[in-house]
């Protein structure tokens, strides 16, 4: 063992000081730069803990606020329809009251109607009853102007021509 130790070139007391030398730089790395470093590093564990743990939650309200939109999008759908039934159902009693309103005002402009053309009628009738008057008695003037003897039917249409030309 000796000469694998002279043939690697090994010193003993060189190697104790190497060792030594190892020893104080580890302690000093150690304290120095070793903790610290552990604590960093502890920090930074700790914080992209609380990170996975905030975005958990995060995601479970995200799921719980969904939900509830969910069901708000809902109500308002059922509201909503509830709106549009209301206003359905008043507008349908609106049409029902306008249609009354327009059958009575129908009613109404029909019986003047009637009325009115009643009282054309009988003002019709009326004017027809004086005509026939006027023309009765033109008639009866020129019948009683002629000779009974000389009334022929030459005469007769001679007399009803004059009597349609002739304004009344």
């Amino acid at each position: 063992m000796n000469s694998l130790i002279q043939n690697f070139g090994l010193n003993w007391g060189l190697l104790l000081s190497q060792a030594v030398n190892f020893l104080l730089v580890f302690i000093i790395l150690r304290i120095t730069v070793y903790k610290p470093l552990l604590g960093v590093m502890e920090k930074r564990k700790r914080k992209i803990e609380s990170g996975i743990a905030k975005e958990e939650e995060a995601s479970r309200r995200l799921l719980e606020i969904s939900e509830l939109q969910k069901e708000k999008l809902k109500e308002a759908e059922l509201k909503a329809l509830g709106i549009l039934q209301s206003a359905e159902e008043r507008g349908k009693k609106e049409e029902a009251k306008i249609l009354e309103g327009a059958a009575k005002k129908t009613e109404a402009s029909l019986r003047a109607a009637a009325a009115q053309i009643d009282a054309e009628k009988r003002a019709a009738i009326l004017e027809a009853q004086h005509e026939v008057e006027h023309l009765v008695k033109r008639v009866l003037l020129e019948v009683v102007s002629v000779n009974p003897k000389a009334v022929d039917d030459a005469l007769i249409k001679k007399v009803a021509q004059r009597t349609a030309h002739e304004p009344i």
